[in-house]
């Protein structure tokens, strides 16, 4: 089994990368190299700026390689009560922000000419409870009659015909969702942010920026670069001076397992429509069919940051999960078993802008395939002056209550939503 990414492991090589030194001048410095960070490279370069980007690693190396692949409509709250508590206009401007973002990957897949195994397959959310049925059914009704007239509530019985899993009681079916290689993306989005100027650096970590006259000042591992304006793109990255970012985002671990390739026959009975699959639990899982046949199968599984131990502990959470949701699956083998960090706002929207004149967008909350391309486009908008075009611009950013950087309180975030998920 290997603990790799799938996406990243079938992925081909990035071959645009600057080889030598960080040097010299660039009117835009880009800190992280995921989807975020090369999205704004792409659409800086092409409004004529000279750009570098900066990654720690390899490009799409942390939460753009390393996600469950799906790219859909929906804000991560539920709608009616986003709607209840910032009141229809603004629940409806969020969520069109969503399906702008799914609109700005299918422009940039298809402008780019990226081979990544795209198809339209939407979104099912399942409800785990016949309660949560109950919600879905509210939040139907809001969604198809405020914004979103292409959404169907399915019966039990429906979702049986679409998922061959007992565990079920009816889902919410949005169509405006896709499914793509996201390795195969990531690298093709580089390639093209690459071929349109963007210097792209890998294992260059930033480890500090001094402002100046002209603009800042930024150290990397390999050298030092004058740039007049600084973006950071850098998620829950826990490499560089970023604690003032890190104390509003919790990152949370998010784990996931890839079986064996199984049998064409296995899965047309199994998920016949192979669309983006999510359960209504908190602590729920998410999974979907790859292009070679293998079913992705994720989830939270623990409350606990990514690494070697925490990824395999997590691994066998899931695969008994996978089991209980469908037992014909219980023997397979499992290849790959991986975790990565979402970066988590208290709210669970995004925040983008600036602080202290550095230009910044992150905290996409488990929605960022779609979120981080859409956002990297709308920051070069935003850098080149229309503040306007951000939809996040006015929500205030404050840290979380004894939050210091170091995510001690996850074990108590995941027992708390534990019990919610037990008694709701």
């Amino acid at each position: 089994m290997s603990s790799e990414s799938y996406w990243l492991d079938t992925a081909p090589a990035f071959g645009l990368g600057q080889a030598g030194p960080v040097e010299g001048q660039v009117d835009v410095a880009i800190v992280g190299g995921g989807f975020t960070g090369l999205s704004a490279a792409r659409a800086l370069a092409m409004k004529g700026a000279r750009v570098a980007v900066f990654e720690a690693g390899r490009v799409i190396g942390e939460a753009s390689g390393r996600n469950g692949g799906q790219c859909n409509t929906g804000v991560a709250q539920d709608y009616a009560a986003l709607s209840a508590k910032l009141g229809p206009a603004q629940a409806r401007a969020f969520y069109q922000a969503y399906e702008h973002a799914v609109a700005s990957v299918d422009d940039i897949v298809r402008s780019e000419a990226i081979e990544c195994n795209y198809q339209r397959n939407g979104k099912l959310k399942l409800a785990a409870k016949p309660e949560h049925f109950a919600g879905l059914a509210t939040t139907y009704e809001l969604i198809r009659r405020e914004v979103d007239a292409d959404v169907e509530l399915l019966s039990a019985a429906d979702v049986r015909d679409e998922v061959d899993s007992d565990q079920f009681h009816g889902g919410l079916l949005q169509r405006n969702g896709v499914q793509m290689h996201v390795g195969r993306f990531g690298v093709g989005l580089a390639d093209a942010a690459a071929r349109k100027g963007a210097l792209i650096y890998e294992n260059a970590a930033v480890s500090q920026w001094q402002a100046n006259a002209g603009g800042y000042q930024v150290h990397t591992a390999r050298g030092t670069v004058q740039a007049g304006q600084l973006l950071l793109a850098s998620g829950a990255s826990q490499v560089g001076d970023l604690n003032w970012y890190r104390r509003r985002m919790a990152p949370v671990g998010s784990f996931i397992v890839v079986t064996e390739v199984l049998p064409k026959e296995v899965l047309a009975k199994l998920l016949p429509a192979q669309r983006s699959y999510v359960t209504s639990r908190i602590i729920g899982n998410y999974f979907r069919v790859t292009p070679d046949n293998r079913l992705l199968f994720g989830g939270r599984a623990r409350f606990a940051m990514s690494s070697p131990r925490s990824d395999a502990k997590s691994g066998e959470i899931l695969r008994a999960a996978l089991a209980q949701m469908f037992p014909q699956l219980a023997k397979v083998r499992i290849d790959y078993c991986w975790g990565g960090l979402v970066d988590m706002t208290a709210d669970r929207l995004p925040r983008a802008g600036q602080h202290n004149g550095i230009y910044h967008s992150m905290g996409y909350s488990g929605h960022g395939v779609q979120m981080s391309v859409h956002m990297g486009r709308v920051m070069a908008d935003v850098m080149d002056g229309n503040t306007a075009a951000n939809p996040w611009h006015e929500l205030d950013w404050p840290a979380i209550p004894g939050h210091f950087g170091k995510p001690w309180f996850l074990p108590l975030v995941g027992a708390y939503y534990r019990l919610q998920d037990h008694l709701h």
